[in-house]
């Protein structure tokens, strides 16, 4: 393979002399990348913006829900009664009163002298109405190895070993509260200490398997239970302790989360707004424009958000304007929230709901209107995501089309320049050529007239 080197016959430069050409023609791709870089820069922005504009379509379908406004809390006046208003919990008063808790059984058998060996035999457990029996067979005899066999048979008893100053016993407890989970232990074809945990005739009752007692307004209830599922409608009461006096359960509209979730929704908004604010401006100072500085999506997105803020709607006449619960619009277009405001206002939380869930026209609706349109299939924001990512395929398709078509200018210039750096070469060599001839010609001449 023969090597050549351009520029050595002439003393051209000729890589230099092609790289400048070739810097020429890769000029429309560097318009091309720095195009790209202005259209990644973009689609960047848009997701962005779709993110933020998800954020309050969040909070605003939230809001523009009607059974947000219909969300009940409980309270009570003493912590022997405990509650959790769920759904369906209506606004409301209630007393209670507990007589008694419920319990589970429990019995104590008394100390083993040797707890290694109980000897073999079948306990049966009897808990109501259903039978269990658990045969107890040689190499399965020590205390250790019947409270597994116990707690192993599924007979609602837990077993356990408690270890006194005189010596081991076992603990039979019923594994659920309320009279009707009672239960007894026979014992059949005991040949040692097994037949002592016989109940009743030789384990002890310590505790008796008994239902809650108590009272709601003075209605006298019971329950296997202390935790109470829905025996006021939505409503979850779990009874700790005995009362002395009635305790006060107060289940009112759940102003405090309500609150929070306008909060949120101006959260979400303001976010939106400086992201948007950012990406349209323009720095006199540094000459510096937002990505999004004329974009017509961007900034028509800003003048819909001021106008949704300030739009009356009929479908509250306590509160017509957003400005009538607190919010009021700032001139760098920001939502700022007055708190006392708001409060006041929640103090009828329905006609709050109404203003703002209202189908069709509730301050609310119109916001998560205006980010389903935007952020749905066809909308503007999804469109201009879509048409930038294409205009992106597009630049990164020419310019690998014009990157090829550089490397083949490459390779011709190099070839013109290569066959002129031969030819100069050539003639190079020629001249000096004629030139020793004429020398030597000359010296003849000399010669020949002495």
């Amino acid at each position: 393979m023969s090597l050549s080197s351009p520029g050595i016959g002439s003393g051209l430069d000729v890589n230099a002399i092609v790289d400048q050409l070739v810097a020429l023609e890769r000029r429309p791709i560097t318009l091309l990348e720095t195009a790209k870089t202005r259209l990644d820069t973009q689609l960047s922005s848009y997701g962005l913006m779709q993110s933020y504009l998800g954020n309050l379509q969040s909070i605003a379908a939230k809001l523009a829900d009607p059974a947000n406004w219909t969300r009940n809390t409980g309270s009570s006046s003493d912590d022997a009664v405990a509650v959790l208003a769920g759904d369906g919990a209506i606004a409301g008063t209630y007393e209670v009163e507990v007589q008694a808790l419920a319990s589970a059984q429990s019995m104590s058998s008394a100390v083993f002298a040797d707890p290694s060996d109980l000897g073999t035999g079948t306990l049966t457990i009897t808990r109501g109405g259903e039978t269990f029996d658990i045969e107890i067979a040689a190499g399965e005899t020590s205390l250790q190895a019947v409270r597994d066999k116990i707690n192993a048979a599924g007979a609602g008893v837990s077993a356990s070993i408690v270890q006194d100053a005189s010596g081991p016993l076992l603990i039979l407890t019923g594994t659920e509260t309320g009279a009707a989970n009672a239960f007894t232990v026979s014992v059949a074809g005991a040949t040692g200490s097994l037949a002592s945990l016989a109940y009743p005739g030789g384990m002890v009752e310590r505790r008796v398997a008994a239902d809650a007692q108590f009272t709601i307004n003075g209605v006298p209830l019971s329950s296997a239970q202390n935790h109470l599922d829905n025996v006021i409608d939505g409503l979850s009461l779990t009874l700790t302790r005995l009362t002395t006096a009635p305790v006060q359960v107060t289940i009112a509209a759940d102003k405090a989360a309500m609150s929070k979730d306008i909060g949120d929704f101006i959260t979400a908004y303001n976010e939106l707004n400086r992201f948007l604010a950012a990406q349209t401006a323009y720095d006199e100072a540094s000459r510096q424009a937002g990505a999004l500085q004329g974009d017509r999506t961007a900034v028509g997105l800003i003048s819909k958000l001021r106008a949704l803020v300030q739009v009356p709607s009929p479908a509250s006449a306590v509160f017509g304007r957003l400005s009538d619960l607190g919010i009021s619009l700032q001139k760098d277009g920001s939502l700022q929230l007055d708190q006392a405001k708001l409060d006041a206002a929640l103090a009828d939380p329905t006609e709050v709901g109404k203003a703002l869930s209202h189908e069709g026209d509730g301050l609310a609706v119109g916001f998560e209107a205006l980010a389903d349109g935007m952020l749905g299939s066809e909308g503007a924001l999804t469109l201009r995501s879509e048409g930038l990512q294409a205009s992106i395929d597009r630049n990164e398709r020419d310019q690998e089309r014009l990157e090829d078509r550089v490397e083949r200018v490459r390779e011709r210039l190099l070839r013109q320049y290569s066959a002129l750096d031969n030819t100069i070469g050539q003639l190079s060599g020629l001249g000096s050529l004629v030139t020793q001839q004429l020398d030597a010609l000359s010296n003849f001449y000399k010669q020949s007239s002495k």
